[in-house]
C-alpha cells in the first residue's frame, strides 16, 4: 500500500469515529459555496465588503441539505463522502426544487458497509404477508415513540400536546386498534393518513389555527414548517439506511407509490412525534424558518431519534421469522 493510500484510510477512519446515530449536526446551507480547504470542509458566504469562511465538522454531521444559491466543489464532496455524510440539493427552506420531486441524495459509496441487515431485510421482503407484519411493527413503533416523547416532553405538554390527552388518546388507540386487522397495505397507508389527518386537527385546535389545510404547496407558515422539518426527517432516514447498508428500494409501505419509499418508511417513525407538533407550535409564535431548524434539530437530539431509527430498523431485519412460526 503507497504511503498516500495509507494516510487516506487512516483519515477516513478518524472521520467515521463518531457513529451515525450520536452525530449532533445537519446543515442547510444557502448562497454559499461549500469546498475543501487544509484538510477541511468549509463554506464560504460573501458579503459586501469580505469573505468568511465557516467550518463544518463532518464528522459529527450526519447530511448537509444544499438551497438555493449554493455550489460545491468536487474535493469537498469527496471529503464528505469518505466522513459518510449524505449531501441534498433542495430548494428554499430546504423544500425541493419541484413540488413533485423529492430532495436528490446523493449516498456516498462504500464497499465496506455491514450486510447483516440487508441479508435481514431480504429474508422477509419477498413474502408479502411478512412484509405487512413488518410494517405493521412500524406503526406500533411509531404510536409507541409518539406516547413516550409527548409524555415526557414539557415544552409540548405545556402546548397542550399530552398523551393523556382525550382527543389524543382516541386518535392513538384507534389507529392502533385498526392496525391489527388490515389485510393489506393499501389498507394500512388508508389509516395511516386518517391518523395524521387527525393529529393535525388537533394540533391546528391546540394553536388556535382552525383554518389549517395541509398543502404541500401552500405558502402559509405551517405547511412550510410541515414540509420543511419534513425533509430534515428525510435526512435523518437515508442516513440511518445507509449506514445499515440497505437500498432505499426495498420499502415496506410507499414503495408503490413513492421512489426512494423506505426513506419516507423509516421517516415516519418521527414525523408526527418531532416535526408536526413544533411546525403548528412554530407558526403560532411566528418564528422564522431558522428557528423553526433549530427547534428540530434540538429536538432530534433531545429525544434521541437517530438511535430510534437506528434500533428500529435494525430490529425489523433481525427478526427470527421460522422461530416465530415456532
Amino acid at each position: 500500500m503507497s504511503l498516500n493510500s495509507k494516510n487516506k484510510m487512516e483519515q477516513l477512519t478518524d472521520l467515521k469515529a463518531i457513529l451515525h446515530s450520536k452525530r449532533a449536526n445537519i446543515y442547510y446551507l444557502e448562497m454559499c459555496r461549500v469546498m475543501q480547504k487544509g484538510g477541511r470542509v468549509l463554506y464560504l458566504t460573501e458579503e459586501k465588503d469580505e469573505k468568511q469562511y465557516w467550518n463544518i465538522p463532518i464528522a459529527n454531521t450526519t447530511c448537509i441539505l444544499l438551497g438555493t444559491g449554493t455550489s460545491i466543489t468536487q474535493a469537498a464532496v469527496r471529503m464528505l463522502a469518505s466522513a459518510g455524510v449524505l449531501i441534498g440539493f433542495s430548494g428554499g427552506g430546504g423544500t425541493p426544487l419541484i413540488a413533485a420531486s423529492e430532495v436528490e441524495w446523493l449516498s456516498p459509496q462504500s464497499e465496506y458497509r455491514p450486510t447483516e441487515y440487508i441479508q435481514g431485510w431480504m429474508k422477509f421482503w419477498f413474502d408479502d404477508e411478512k412484509r405487512l407484519q413488518v410494517a405493521k411493527q412500524f406503526q406500533q413503533q411509531r404510536i409507541s415513540y409518539l406516547q413516550k416523547v409527548w409524555s415526557k416532553d414539557r415544552d409540548l405538554k405545556a402546548e397542550g400536546f399530552n398523551v393523556s390527552d382525550n382527543n389524543i388518546q382516541q386518535a392513538l388507540n384507534n389507529f392502533s386498534a385498526k392496525i391489527e386487522h388490515c389485510h393489506d397495505v393499501t389498507n394500512l397507508l388508508v389509516i395511516e393518513a386518517q391518523l395524521t389527518k387527525s393529529l393535525y386537527k388537533i394540533a391546528a385546535n391546540l394553536t388556535k389555527q382552525t383554518d389549517f389545510v395541509r398543502q404541500h404547496d401552500s405558502v402559509d407558515n405551517a405547511n412550510a414548517f410541515l414540509n420543511h422539518g419534513n425533509y430534515l426527517a428525510y435526512g435523518l432516514a437515508a442516513s440511518t439506511l445507509w449506514v445499515l447498508g440497505i437500498p432505499h428500494g426495498f420499502a415496506v409501505m410507499h414503495g408503490k407509490t413513492r421512489r426512494g419509499a423506505l426513506v419516507f418508511d423509516v421517516a415516519d417513525l418521527i414525523k408526527d412525534t418531532l416535526i408536526l407538533p413544533w411546525a403548528f407550535i412554530c407558526a403560532k409564535e411566528g418564528a422564522t424558518e431558522q428557528e423553526f431548524r433549530q427547534q428540530c434539530l434540538q429536538n432530534f437530539t433531545q429525544h434521541k431519534a437517530l438511535d430510534f431509527m437506528f434500533d428500529t430498523v435494525k430490529q425489523m431485519s433481525q427478526i427470527k421469522w421460522g422461530e416465530q412460526k415456532a
